[in-house]
């Protein structure tokens, strides 16, 4: 399997969402619709203090009766935060997060935030992997018996 930069490579948004703790849960979640995704790295400056998840909200803040346009998201975000590095390959990533429970992964390359993975990153390219395979298959098998 390819390693984790390749896959960040692929995405269609290169771009890294982030968001500061002070910033209300509301605007998080504003953010993650507008953007259609489910999480945002919570920075401090250039720090990385914490991830926050459409699952935090939901556990943390909407079943704990908290209002979201009052609730800053460092009461919600979950740290610290789960990371691997570029080289990492997809096989350990969704270990990783099979075992840990969690969605989400920032990639970290020399102390610097260089991507986020999500687990339908990883599906998808697992699926990717496995059409080459069946393509080639296919090709192979009506080359030999043509």
């Amino acid at each position: 399997m390819k390693p984790v930069s390749s896959i960040l490579r692929s995405k269609p948004d290169q771009v890294i969402h982030t968001i500061a703790p002070s910033a209300t849960v509301r605007q998080a979640l504003e953010a993650m619709a507008y953007r259609d995704i489910g999480a945002l790295v919570v920075v401090d400056g250039e720090k990385i203090v914490g991830i926050v998840t459409e699952r935090d909200y939901a556990r943390k803040g909407a079943l704990m009766g908290r209002d979201s346009r009052e609730t800053p998201v460092s009461a919600l975000m979950t740290t610290p935060v789960m990371y691997v590095n570029p080289q990492e390959s997809n096989e350990n990533c969704m270990a990783l997060m099979t075992e840990h429970r969690v969605r989400h992964l920032a990639v970290i390359d020399e102390g610097k935030l260089v991507g986020v993975l999500s687990m339908r990153d990883l599906v998808r390219d697992i699926i990717s992997e496995q059409q080459f395979v069946i393509e080639q298959l296919q090709h192979y098998i009506s080359g030999s018996n043509g």
